[in-house]
């Protein structure tokens, strides 16, 4: 069956506290993409913000981000006042989501609802659903908030190490806290749960993102540090990045510590296992982040200044791929195989059955042929005319060489007349891929002040772009589902 849907973060929704959320702009969004005739709605990590801003690096892999819980719907169940929620700004741009306005307004407002709920059976039983990992994150959060926001290697040693006793003294000590940040993942799970619900009787899936590593300066490694390849001070001894290539001298540098894949295997990928299972209770889809670190990871020697002299290691492999397909039969995945790809790289792929990726805005270089040119896509595969990371298609035709753009032109045969950003979207709905992605930047036409985020980057305009009010017009959600039809990749009705 062929399908199309639409990228297009939480937070990029218009609305009036700063940031998309979970309310009414993201139930008028799933009625637009109903109206497009579109199948799928792909979003980033939903997890909570860490450094950076970014969704990539989070406190926790399993918590939601207490940043999209939308405050009409609170003060619809009586949490807060409206005249509460006025009282505070959210920024200067509505087209701009202001990280800083939301830390210094967002939780003093969610502190209000939380003093007044009162602890249901719903909240309990949420409560002891996720013990394994709500307890250890919760306890995290307060800590945090207890050293002035410090990373946990530089709490007091006995709380480092998470030792047992320790750790239940600061729980009985931190309690209040605690509770806090259980009611704000108890709030955020009742939203995203009815909202899924709501785009699955729209007939609309819901592709998560699930990034391949964690930070450092995160619940996951504090908790289970045995896990990852740390010396004995818990400091890691080697973390990720990707090697230098065209676009990056110094190749990047991420900094995330690397996994310890022998212990890994040892525990049957239990970790990992749980981690996908809170997500498939998330999504109907996931996007698995860096596939090609399962094949072999790029390990940088921890200290350096730059990837360059990193070396490749390799991953876990089929192994792991076969585990979590036993585990979880009935989830699907997307594998995010782009940047240096092997040939074990691609085996692993197609041996995975996983659908790989395919970027439009890769595929015209002129100097030489393009394995991302449509012609050579295999149907197993999920066309997408750019992601995140990338530039938007207007900005790609603004920037690109001439040459290249004079490439695309022949290719697609595109023309002033239906527009060159409407063609290069047609040339991807027109792809053998089972499914097709366009960005809703691309669909806007929207140039280089709307892109999502410059990788390797610490730019403030890094994951705050947003949709202006409006941009979900009836118009163009027709123009979207003629297209759609046209090309046979019209939702089911």
């Amino acid at each position: 069956m062929r399908e199309s849907g639409i990228l297009m973060h939480l937070s990029s929704l218009p609305g009036p506290y700063g940031i998309g959320t979970m309310g009414r702009s993201a139930y008028e969004f799933v009625d637009f993409l109903d109206r497009a005739g579109q199948s799928c709605w792909q979003i980033l990590p939903l997890s909570p913000t860490g450094y950076g801003d970014s969704p990539y690096q989070s406190f926790s892999s399993w918590a939601g981000n207490h940043y999209l819980i939308d405050l009409d719907t609170l003060a619809g169940e009586g949490l807060l006042e409206p005249q509460e929620i006025a009282a505070h700004s959210w920024g200067d741009d509505p087209g701009r989501v202001d990280y800083g306005a939301l830390y210094r307004s967002r939780l003093q407002l969610l502190r209000l609802a939380y003093h007044r709920f009162r602890p249901t059976p719903e909240f309990q039983k949420y409560v002891a659903d996720n013990a394994l990992w709500l307890a250890d994150y919760v306890l995290f959060m307060a800590l945090k908030w207890k050293f002035d926001g410090r990373p946990w290697l530089e709490w007091p040693e006995a709380l480092r190490r998470h030792d047992p006793a320790a750790t239940a003294e600061q729980y009985r000590e931190l309690s209040e806290e605690t509770h806090f940040h259980a009611f704000l993942q108890f709030q955020f799970h009742r939203q995203w749960q009815a909202l899924r619900a709501y785009a699955a009787g729209k007939g609309i899936r819901i592709i998560g993102d699930v990034p391949i590593y964690v930070p450092l300066d995160s619940a996951d490694v504090w908790a289970e540090p045995e896990l990852f390849q740390l010396d004995g001070s818990r400091r890691p001894t080697v973390v990720a990045g990707c090697p230098p290539d065209a676009f990056t001298a110094d190749g990047q540098l991420w900094g995330n510590p690397i996994y310890d894949w022998d212990k890994m295997a040892q525990t049957g990928y239990d970790w990992w296992i749980r981690r996908l299972s809170a997500a498939a209770e998330k999504f109907d889809v996931v996007r698995l982040d860096h596939f090609r670190g399962f094949e072999s990871y790029w390990a940088v020697k921890a200290g350096e200044k730059t990837a360059r002299d990193g070396c490749w290691c390799p991953g876990p492999g089929l192994a792991f791929i076969r585990a979590i397909q036993k585990a979880l039969p009935g989830l699907d995945f997307i594998a995010e195989d782009l940047g240096y790809v092997t040939r074990e790289v691609r085996r692993l792929q197609l041996d995975s059955g996983y659908p790989g990726m395919k970027v439009m805005e890769f595929a015209f270089d002129s100097r030489e042929e393009s394995d991302y040119l449509p012609h050579l896509y295999p149907a197993c595969s999920v066309c997408y005319t750019g992601t995140h990371d990338n530039v938007t298609l207007r900005q790609w035709f603004d920037e690109a060489s001439p040459e290249d753009v004079a490439y695309a032109k022949r290719y697609l045969g595109l023309n002033d007349e239906e527009g060159y950003v409407r063609g290069m979207i047609r040339g991807a709905m027109g792809s053998v891929s089972q499914l097709c992605v366009v960005q809703m930047q691309d669909y806007l036409e929207l140039g280089a002040s709307s892109r999502m985020n410059f990788p390797g980057t610490l730019s403030p305009s890094n994951w705050t772009w947003r949709a202006k009010p409006g941009f979900d017009s009836q118009a163009l959600a027709a123009q979207i589902r003629e297209i759609t039809k046209l090309y046979g990749r019209l939702k089911a009705e």
